[in-house]
């Protein structure tokens, strides 16, 4: 499976979680504070809950991301007061997604302006991530996003590719998006060792998180996930290894959707790194 490098990838995984009433207590107790955690925001929560678990976890030590959805930010003086927040709590990392709250809450529609406006404030995060789409965005066309993600590095530092499951199309999506000039390093979007009875039960509650809502717009996804023998990380990993390993493949490390089954995921990163003599 690649051997090192593969080791190497787990070690600098990242862990998204939603945050919901127990996400702070389930990091505590089974993350280690090497593995950074970001953290979902939803259209119907809005920014607070996001803002509120990224200071606590901050506080005990972590490395946290916050998603800061465009479409969540009501105005400038909304962003700026996040940013203040967020440097207060020492956050060095953001991640710009779109976000789906339709209609949005302020005139950001989409990252780049939300981008745009970060650099006029003289970048005040040492990293900032903007997403990719391996398999089509299910409201935009595919090369419509390729042309987007360009537009966007001048603004950003990395990129994390949302949910596949289909280990040639992630690799023909990297070669294709290297050859049309986008350089980011990436950390590469694979769903943790989920459990069909607790999918289920997360998949059903609305608006908890990026990750819950986007299976929701991709049955044949969920359907992979909780058939019996329908999904295992490792297999995925088994098959994608060469291109996630190569180096000029530009993959930075493992984005791992938890689906909050925080403890399950650990547990099987660990013994995947076991196995792999790490």
């Amino acid at each position: 499976m690649g051997g090192q490098a593969l080791r190497a990838l787990l070690a600098r995984a990242r862990y998204e979680v939603l945050p919901a009433k127990a996400t702070e207590d389930k990091v505590l107790a089974h993350v280690p504070r090497d593995v950074v955690v970001t953290v979902t925001a939803s259209p119907v929560k809005g920014l607070e809950p996001t803002l509120g678990l990224t200071e606590r976890l901050a506080a005990h030590g972590y490395r946290v991301v916050p998603h800061v959805p465009a479409r969540l930010l009501r105005d400038d003086a909304h962003l700026k007061d996040v940013v203040e927040r967020l440097c207060a709590a020492q956050v060095d990392d953001v991640f710009v997604p779109a976000g789906d709250a339709d209609p949005p809450a302020g005139p950001y529609d989409g990252a780049l302006p939300v981008l745009r406006a970060l650099t006029d404030m003289g970048r005040p995060f040492a990293d900032t991530g903007i997403t990719g789409y391996p398999e089509s965005h299910p409201l935009i066309h595919d090369d419509i996003t390729v042309r987007s993600m360009g537009d966007k590095q001048a603004h950003a530092t990395y990129i994390v590719s949302n949910l596949c499951f289909d280990a040639r199309v992630l690799t023909d999506w990297i070669a294709r998006i290297r050859r049309r000039g986008v350089t980011l390093p990436l950390y590469m979007g694979v769903a943790g060792p989920v459990e069909r009875a607790k999918l289920l039960s997360m998949a059903t509650k609305i608006g908890v998180g990026e990750s819950a809502r986007f299976l929701t717009r991709h049955p044949s996804w969920f359907l992979r996930l909780a058939a019996p023998g329908g999904y295992a990380p490792d297999r995925l990993l088994a098959r994608s290894a060469k291109g996630f390993t190569e180096p000029s493949t530009g993959v930075a490390g493992l984005h791992l959707f938890t689906f909050n089954q925080i403890a399950e995921t650990e547990r099987w990163r660990r013994a995947l790194l076991d196995r792999l003599g790490g």
